[in-house]
């Protein structure tokens, strides 16, 4: 498989869009990877800020995993795995990232984080 690249800007309407594009690259259903996507970039658009530029990758390990990073410019806005309360109506976002994919993690640099997790096939 190819990878798949998408450069594009942090926006409510682009998650949807970008949720499509991977089903279509993937050519199949792929409800664990599209939810991953998604849950990361809504992350950049509610932690770093509407409008911010993101790189969307994805591709194949030589595992034969299926890996996903979302890039973004903001080396400071940390990622925190917390515990929501049954009231809370954020934060879990990080714990289905953590509780769908095989291993996840972040990779900071002073021009920006990656934030990449893999799923099985």
């Amino acid at each position: 498989m190819r990878p798949l690249v998408l450069n594009l800007l942090a926006l409510p309407k682009a998650v949807p869009e970008v949720r499509h594009a991977v089903r279509e690259h993937l050519g199949s259903p792929c409800p664990e990877v599209q939810l991953c996507v998604s849950e990361l970039l809504t992350n950049v658009i509610d932690h770093v800020g509407e409008g911010t530029p993101v790189t969307v990758r994805l591709a194949r390990t030589p595992d034969g995993r299926i890996r996903l990073d979302v890039t973004d410019p903001e080396p400071h806005a940390w990622l925190i795995l917390r515990r929501p309360g049954t009231d809370d109506e954020t934060g879990r976002g990080l714990l289905l990232l953590e509780a769908l994919t095989r291993r996840w993690g972040v990779w900071l640099t002073p021009a920006g984080k990656t934030v990449w997790c893999e799923l099985q096939d």
